[in-house]
């Protein structure tokens, strides 16, 4: 049996943008992020933001995916009712699909949430996964991230508020 990769992240650059906007213009990652268009808008303010955290996913070294965590009131005013403010929201995928189903997006996440807690004032971290990713709500359901509501994302439509609050042992 191979052993698991050594999951890693590595701060995302401007230098990244194009490979990031590679795994952006796929098929498979517009189905759960959203249009090129406004994922690229997304991922361009987070890097341009003093109150986000942007990182490259590796696996034994090598870029395999992208997240970013983000003070939520960055998004604007369109945020579920009861997000309680100081909650970062966070978002990732994993673009290398011989590292899907693997563990590699649920570490990753784990990496970041405790980045968050580590070096922010953050209360709380958020994702909003589509109702019909049951495969990604169950790996942030192993995370620590709890059910919240049903939230409509203008992009791609219902989605899940999950979140996990600092302090919290099963985050």
């Amino acid at each position: 049996m191979a052993e698991a990769p050594r999951i890693t992240l590595r701060p995302a650059t401007r230098a990244d943008f194009g490979l990031i906007r590679r795994w952006l213009a796929r098929p498979d990652i517009q189905d759960w992020w959203g249009p090129v268009a406004a994922t690229e808008a997304e991922v361009n303010m987070a890097l341009g933001a003093e109150h986000a955290i942007c990182r490259i996913i590796e696996a034994d070294g090598e870029p395999v995916g992208y997240a970013h965590a983000v003070d939520a009131t960055l998004w604007g005013d369109n945020l579920p009712a009861d997000l309680e403010p100081g909650t970062w929201d966070l978002d990732l995928f994993v673009a290398a699909e011989e590292h899907r189903g693997k563990g590699v997006g649920q570490a990753a996440l784990g990496l970041l949430r405790d980045e968050v807690f580590a070096t922010t004032l953050a209360v709380a971290v958020c994702i909003f996964p589509s109702v019909k990713n049951e495969r990604a709500v169950r790996a942030y359901e192993k995370a620590g991230f709890r059910w919240q509501s049903v939230w409509h994302d203008p992009h791609t439509g219902p989605s899940w508020f999950m979140v996990a609050k600092r302090g919290d042992p099963s985050a």
